[in-house]
């Protein structure tokens, strides 16, 4: 996403999209804030002022102890709080993506009992405004709402109106003083001067005005019983005029937020990682191998995308180091027929802006990404900001590295691992000239044609670096994406999404029980959702975990729904349908890695014999593209079951917000033990997927077509060994007959 530059906040405007010189830094804005406007009842709250305490007062020579010192509050007239989406101290824009359906919320109350009104006013990049009525989201909470569908790429604007219900107030007053023969007739007067004042607002149609003037005189006519004038103004016509238009007043806006809604892509896909030199590599008799190029991994495209995925992901294309190259299973000696790993970036033939010449040239790149294009398939090139010892940076930019008090050049290190291959780069002892030379080999790529980045291990690299890095290629290009592969602590991956990275790997590969899968879709739905975009990776050539390794088929189906259900994005490293799961000895990596050696593979004959999950991963695509419950990451809701390895959870959008006019409602039942059969029962709040309370409803699984009548409670019994997974749509509702 195009962040904001440093220092400039969430709320500033954005630039339009311009090519820029690679060479050059953004200007850096002020941070100091705008003094206020003067305050009026109808202008947003402030929020530059501290309270000045009574002390303050009494000692402030211009404090005037009959008009005060003129001090205007913070706080509207109708305090509207907690507005949302926002990101944590708003220093940049909330996110979306097009088609995201977003739940705008804020805490809005006021003194004594009259009833309010609040509504949020969205603005998008070309202008268009709407206005949509928040609704109490729980008693008590005065915390208001109202989901809204992002259509358009941009910078968006919003703010919150709070105002005074008076014909509410009004209507809940009279209903409980003329049935009890209290002030009827002063109560009449008060309501007719509502309306007549409504009725003499210009803004309203012509139609509306007679009606409210009508009632205005028939509320306080003698010919009515004060039964028939309620009566009346309780009509429904009058009812949907004022609903449409309520009688205001104590008119509060909030502060504006800003919301960054990018392309679908940022938000929705389903990936696959493969390496290309695998894809039609040869081993000769004399045991050198043949490498694959991108015109012979192009022809595994068509089968990746018959499987339903759209991003095609790659490791690292460029030139590989000889120098300490890594040899098979991460050894440290290199065999002369061993490739080396695509991370020890850089050799005479090149660096980060060149292809390694096994795979071919910048015109077979080409073939490549327009021969996935062709497929339904966007192209991901994974970017590794490290070097080997024969990088060209090495003697063109030592400055790029930490040089040791012995002259050599630190290797990356993570005590008591130690890289040998690469050495990692120093951000800081030439901050700019490092950021110039990143900043070129991206837009290199970019300009390739190459729209989305999984960036290697951004986590070792500054917060700053990533910021200024992603909005400068965002501002000359807002399509280009970033995925962030950073494995460590909550704060940093956090970090990263705050400061552009559109997309993040996560915790999912290491939740594996009830308790912890529900609590992190829960938290990723909720707590992260307006700036973070979990995609969830089954596993990658550097991950084999324990789960999948000791888990057996059972285990590879159930992480495989889990994620392509749960999140919007997924994806898959190429073996996962063969359940590759024999690992190194002590490690969760595979054996024989991918990373070190040439590792073809013979999908079909693995398909033919039944020993592929390929139909599998097809059939649960082909769920996700059919029901657009699944599109959405802020619909998760989490539901108890009576098991502690039954995870139950539900995902539904109505029917407003999708092409077809229909909701749609899923529900996930999944027994995430692989090593038994369970039977429990699952307790749902029905509402949460659009059927009211006690109401029957009919289900049917997308993966057997078995069709249940269920309710609140329902009996369930998942063998691991058959199919560990419910994937239920929520097909009708039972009539109920009394």
């Amino acid at each position: 996403m195009a962040t904001t530059p440093k220092g400039s906040g969430a709320d500033a405007p954005a630039a339009p999209p311009t090519k820029i010189p690679a060479q050059k830094a953004p200007a850096q804005k002020s941070s100091a804030p705008k003094p206020p406007a003067k305050q009026s009842p109808t202008q947003q709250q402030r929020t530059d002022v501290p309270a000045a305490s009574a002390a303050d007062k009494a000692s402030d020579p211009a404090f005037d102890s009959a008009a005060g010192s003129g001090y205007v509050p913070l706080v509207g007239r109708i305090p509207i709080f907690d507005l949302s989406p926002q990101q944590p101290d708003n220093l940049w824009p909330a996110k979306g993506f097009v088609g995201e359906v977003v739940p705008f919320a804020a805490t809005v109350f006021r003194e004594g009992h009259d009833l309010l009104g609040t509504d949020v006013v969205l603005t998008s990049p070309s202008g268009r405004t709407s206005n949509h009525r928040l609704t109490l989201l729980a008693p008590g909470t005065d915390r208001y709402g109202a989901n809204a569908l992002v259509d358009e790429a941009g910078l968006w604007t919003f703010h919150f109106r709070a105002w005074s219900d008076d014909w509410g107030t009004w209507r809940h007053n009279a209903d409980i003083k003329v049935p009890a023969g209290l002030d009827v007739e002063l109560t009449f007067k008060l309501g007719s001067r509502l309306l007549a004042r409504a009725a003499a607002e210009t803004e309203r149609s012509d139609a509306d005005r007679r009606l409210l003037a009508d009632l205005a005189s028939e509320l306080t006519s003698s010919s009515r019983t004060a039964a028939e004038r309620l009566e009346l103004a309780a009509s429904s016509r009058v009812t949907d005029a004022l609903d449409a238009e309520p009688i205001r007043s104590l008119l509060t806006l909030s502060a504006t937020r800003t919301l960054r809604v990018e392309r679908e892509r940022a938000g929705r896909g389903a990936w696959y990682e493969f390496f290309p030199r695998s894809e039609g590599a040869k081993k000769r008799a004399d045991g050198s191998w043949q490498s694959g190029t991108f015109r012979t991994a192009a022809k595994r495209l068509p089968a990746i995308a018959a499987m339903g995925f759209d991003v095609v992901y790659v490791p690292p294309i460029h030139p590989i180091g000889s120098t300490n190259r890594k040899g098979p299973n991460n050894t440290l000696t290199a065999g002369p027929n061993d490739p080396g790993s695509p991370y020890g970036i850089g050799s005479a033939e090149g660096g980060h802006d060149a292809i390694h010449p096994d795979l071919g040239t910048e015109e077979d790149l080409a073939f490549f990404i327009a021969e996935a294009r062709a497929n339904g398939l966007e192209f991901a090139l994974d970017i590794a900001l490290q070097a080997s010892p024969d990088h060209p940076w090495v003697t063109e930019h030592p400055e790029f590295f930490t040089t040791l008090p012995d002259g050599s050049i630190a290797y990356a290190e993570n005590p008591p691992k130690k890289y040998q291959d690469i050495y990692p780069l120093n951000f800081d002892n030439d901050p700019e000239g490092t950021y110039v030379e990143m900043l070129r080999l991206f837009m290199h790529w970019v300009n390739l044609d190459v729209k989305i980045f999984r960036v290697d291990n951004p986590h070792t690299k500054p917060l700053a670096f990533w910021e200024r890095l992603i909005h400068d290629v965002n501002a000359a290009d807002p399509d280009v994406i970033f995925l962030s592969e950073a494995f460590t602590r909550p704060a940093m991956m956090r970090g990263l999404a705050k400061v552009g990275f559109q997309q993040s790997y996560t915790y999912f590969t290491w939740r594996n029980t009830k308790d912890e899968l529900g609590a992190y879709f829960t938290e990723l739905a909720t707590e992260t959702a307006d700036y973070l975009r979990p995609n969830f990776f089954v596993n990658t050539h550097d991950i084999l975990t324990p789960y999948l390794q000791f888990g057996g088929r059972p285990a590879y189906k159930i992480r495989a729904a889990l994620a392509a259900t749960a999140s919007p994005i997924w994806g898959v490293y190429s073996g996962y349908e063969l359940i590759e799961d024999v690992a190194r000895p002590g490690s969760e990596e595979n054996i024989d890695n991918e990373k070190y050696e040439f590792k073809p593979r013979d999908y079909a004959r693995a398909e033919a014999v039944g020993k592929s999950l390929s139909p599998y991963l097809t059939r649960l695509n082909k769920i996700r593209q059919d029901h657009p419950a699944l599109g959405q990451l802020r619909n998760m809701f989490v539901h108890w079951s009576d098991d502690s390895a039954i995870l139950a959870y539900s995902k539904y959008i109505d029917g407003r917000f999708t092409e077809s006019g229909a909701s749609d409602a899923i529900i996930v039942v999944a027994n995430v033990d692989p090593h038994s059969a369970r039977e429990t029962t699952v307790h749902f709040d029905t509402t949460r997927f659009g059927v009211p309370e006690g109401r029957p409803y009919q289900v049917e699984d997308l993966i057997t077509g078995a069709t249940w009548t269920w309710g609140r409670n329902n009996f369930v019994r998942l063998d691991a060994f058959v199919e560990p997974v419910h994937i239920l749509h929520v097909v009708s509702q039972v009539p109920t007959y009394f």
